[in-house]
């Protein structure tokens, strides 16, 4: 069964997806909608090409024309950690052909930190498909073998060590600043639009290490080494990485993805392209492609959503202080 986990953001805990319903809403449609989607769908992510939503996009696209016998046109909306895309996805056609990728904790904590051109709630989110764990990678030729030559580092000179990461307000700046508090260091955190770019950087050496996920290191090879991975057991992708939970720190997170359309489309269509979503989800070559890229599937759809999204935003509101966020 997939799942996903939350430890304090990421609690473990297992999804019972309703799946009968989401069926009926997706399939039992009036017999002149049973022809969507009779035309290409445009998939907007609103990152820079590279990352973990654009790699899975490509992923996911040639299961949507199995599926459907359409294809999807990937498009790059980046800019403000996402904020660019997601402030204009309601001002987008409503017909069904137009849906762009969704991030968490990103779309919780920007406007809980400031005016970002769109609300949580105006998001109409109809589907998470995975989650990806969060990594301390480092370049192959760096000195820190070890986590703990790279918290020794930080301690000897505070602020002096660089992390990239996928832009502010994002997971990657969640898990550097959770980690900086357990671990008792100052790290300066330089944000990126979008993971391909934080890679860059770290390919690049021009900076210390990176925050990342379990799939940038499947990803990037040898190129890095993996210090750590924010789970509760090694991913199986990459069993020589140990967790941060075996070293001494209690740190389990990571980022969530998924698929949200303007919220005025008719609730008909976004239960049919959720459906389309999940059973892509649900192929069984397409689970062992991306268990095999460092990814772990979640099922999380309209009739779950409402629960989801509700305990996530309780749970960030609660750590929003350790990224600087005023929160009433």
């Amino acid at each position: 069964m997939k799942h996903f986990k939350l430890n304090k953001l990421f609690t473990a805990t297992k999804l019972v997806a309703a799946s009968s319903l989401v069926a009926a809403m997706g399939f039992a449609a009036p017999a002149h909608s049973q022809a969507y989607p009779d035309r290409s769908i445009n998939y907007i992510i609103p990152y820079g090409p590279g990352g973990e939503s654009d790699v899975t996009a490509r992923f996911q696209e040639t299961y949507f024309k199995k599926l459907t016998g359409q294809s999807v046109a990937i498009q790059y909306k980046p800019g403000a950690g996402g904020a660019a895309g997601w402030s204009q996805l309601n001002k987008m056609p409503n017909d069904g052909y137009t849906m762009m990728g969704v991030n968490l904790p990103h779309i919780i904590l920007q406007p809980m930190d400031k005016k970002v051109g769109y609300e949580t709630d105006d998001l109409q989110s109809i589907y998470w498909f995975h989650y990806t764990p969060d990594a301390l990678l480092v370049p192959a030729s760096s000195p820190f073998k070890t986590l703990d030559d790279f918290v020794k580092a930080a301690k000897a000179k505070p602020g002096s060590l660089t992390v990239s990461g996928s832009g502010t307000k994002s997971g990657n700046e969640l898990a550097k600043a959770r980690f900086s508090e357990m671990a008792g260091i100052k790290m300066v955190y330089i944000p990126f639009k979008g993971t391909g770019a934080s890679n860059t950087a770290l390919l690049g050496s021009q900076v210390d290490g990176a925050w990342g996920y379990t799939t940038g290191k499947v990803q990037l090879g040898d190129q890095v080494r993996c210090l750590a991975v924010a789970m509760k057991g090694r991913h199986p992708a990459i069993p020589d990485c140990p967790t941060f939970t075996e070293l001494g720190y209690d740190l389990v997170g990571g980022v969530y993805r998924g698929i949200a359309v303007p919220k005025s489309t008719p609730a008909e269509t976004q239960a049919k392209l959720a459906g389309i979503i999940r059973n892509i989800n649900e192929d069984p070559a397409f689970v062992k492609k991306m268990e095999e890229n460092g990814y772990s599937l979640v099922d999380v759809g309209p009739a779950e959503m409402q629960a989801f999204m509700t305990g996530l935003k309780k749970d960030l509101k609660k750590l929003a202080p350790s990224l600087g966020i005023k929160v009433n």
